[in-house]
């Protein structure tokens, strides 16, 4: 599929993206420890905004206290927070943005240490030295997801993502790997779907048909089935309470891991899912101009964008005026991340991807 710089994407609840880039979701641990927006997290998003991102979404932001799952880690657990949250949405919109905020809870993966207790899991897991929740703190959780949507409808983001990707909490409600239960949050796979619809039926109630609601799911680790998500995916498309599903492949060119799914790519098992009004977006391993036209052309809608947004905040102009356009080349300068929107913070996360940051002499 050829890009256009007029080629916009309208989503089913009325929402406009300029283009068919979304800015992914990453961590960067460069907000306040409280969960307040710092001036680097600004910065570092709003400068995709400006860059020519359509949709530009946050990294994963806490809904509860005790989930947090990485230091300096954005929040919107509390309506303290909405003031900071006000800001960085008017700051993305300016850019002519969509501006969306990932509704995040790391369950058993919060490590003690930043959150003062055991981390919360559906049931009992020694190796993350994690507790069963109580079905009390099940319907919290639940309540404290939708809180956090409301909370980010009255900051002025355009929409929100429920994060049930990545073996955090919600992927650990969906696996069978993590979840034995026997309520009705546990058991087949539509007890362990039950609270992630709940929180995306609850949001859509809550905030309206006018606001844009997606989800984030991956096929792979932490006990998913891809069979599995398959069907959760073709169940919230069907229940019309969602406009976007956000794919994690990490690689969007690779074989399933289990040899019995292998006849497709995973990138099309998910473009074979009939989607209806439902808008796709992948990630991993997007990095060049090419690459977008080649997702593209597979019937994906718009693409999600994270190494090759850390190395220029500008990707989506600059594959949108040449399509053969390929990122630098790594490792890069401390001072070239800088320069690139990135905080001291962000760097030195960024220090832990192999051969990124060029080592200081």
């Amino acid at each position: 599929m050829k890009l256009s710089s007029d080629d916009n994407l309208r989503f089913k609840c009325g929402k406009k993206s300029i283009n068919r880039f979304m800015l992914a979701p990453m961590t960067n641990s460069q907000s306040h420890e409280n969960g307040m927006l710092s001036e680097a997290e600004y910065h570092w998003l709003t400068k995709r905004a400006e860059g020519g991102f359509g949709i530009t979404m946050t990294c994963a932001a806490h809904v509860q206290e005790v989930g947090k799952g990485f230091p300096g880690q954005l929040g919107i657990f509390s309506d303290a927070q909405i003031e900071g949250h006000e800001k960085l949405s008017r700051g993305i919109k300016a850019h002519g943005s969509l501006a969306v905020i990932q509704l995040h809870h790391a369950g058993m993966r919060s490590p003690k240490e930043l959150v003062g207790e055991s981390p919360l899991c559906p049931s009992a897991n020694e190796k993350y030295g994690a507790r069963e929740m109580s079905l009390e703190e099940v319907i919290q959780l639940r309540d404290d997801f939708v809180a956090a949507a409301v909370r980010a409808k009255k900051s002025g983001y355009d929409g929100v993502e429920v994060h049930g990707a990545h073996g955090y909490i919600l992927t650990q409600f969906l696996s069978d790997e993590f979840n034995k239960r026997t309520d009705l949050y546990g058991g087949g796979l539509e007890n362990r779907s039950r609270l992630l619809f709940e929180i995306v039926d609850t949001i859509r109630e809550k905030c309206g048909t006018e606001f844009l609601v997606g989800v984030r799911l991956s096929p792979e680790r932490f006990g998913m089935k891809l069979e599995e998500v398959k069907q959760v995916s073709q169940q919230l498309i069907a229940a019309g309470n969602i406009d976007f599903l956000d794919i994690s492949l990490w690689d969007v060119w690779k074989l399933p891991e289990e040899e019995s799914q292998q006849q497709l790519t995973l990138l099309e098992h998910f473009t074979s899912i009939d989607r209806k009004d439902v808008l796709l977006t992948v990630a991993g391993h997007i990095r060049t101009g090419q690459d977008v036209e080649k997702v593209l052309a597979a019937k994906v809608d718009f693409v999600s964008i994270g190494r090759a947004a850390i190395l220029h905040h500008d990707f989506p102009y600059r594959v949108l005026q040449n399509s053969d356009f390929t990122p630098v080349e790594t490792p890069v300068t401390e001072a070239y991340l800088a320069q690139e929107g990135l905080g001291e913070k962000f760097i030195t996360y960024m220090k832990r991807w192999d051969n990124f940051v060029k080592e200081e002499v």
